[in-house]
């Protein structure tokens, strides 16, 4: 809900899931509808098919989250939330977008 509130999609949205059951639930389905968002997801035992997911998951594991030891929940969703959304969003350059961060990019495709 929080990115359809900063983002106000005005094209149709392709949303990529795993086959988990909270995704095949009533109310996030009814979400997609309400919002015309595209339902996709991907084939049953097949993690290729959601490589970009797997290969940020494996980022947040290697450059932010093996290095802590959290004490609390709320800490560790506060250091997770700076790294994706200060850093891994905004700073980190990515090969597959041009050596250009995620909100750089973007900037660029709505220019």
């Amino acid at each position: 809900m929080n990115a359809l509130d900063l983002r106000q999609p005005k094209n149709k949205v392709i949303v990529h899931s795993d086959r988990g059951k909270e995704y095949y639930s009533g109310d996030y389905q009814a979400l997609l509808k309400t919002n015309d968002l595209i339902c996709s997801m991907s084939r049953k035992g097949n993690c290729y098919d959601n490589a970009t997911m797997e290969s940020f998951f494996h980022r947040l594991k290697v450059e932010q989250v093996h290095h802590d030891d959290y004490h609390t929940r709320d800490e560790a969703r506060s250091v997770i939330f700076d790294y994706i959304e200060v850093f891994y969003n905004r700073q980190r350059r990515h090969s597959s977008l041009g050596y250009k961060s995620p909100i750089n990019y973007e900037a660029e495709l709505v220019d």
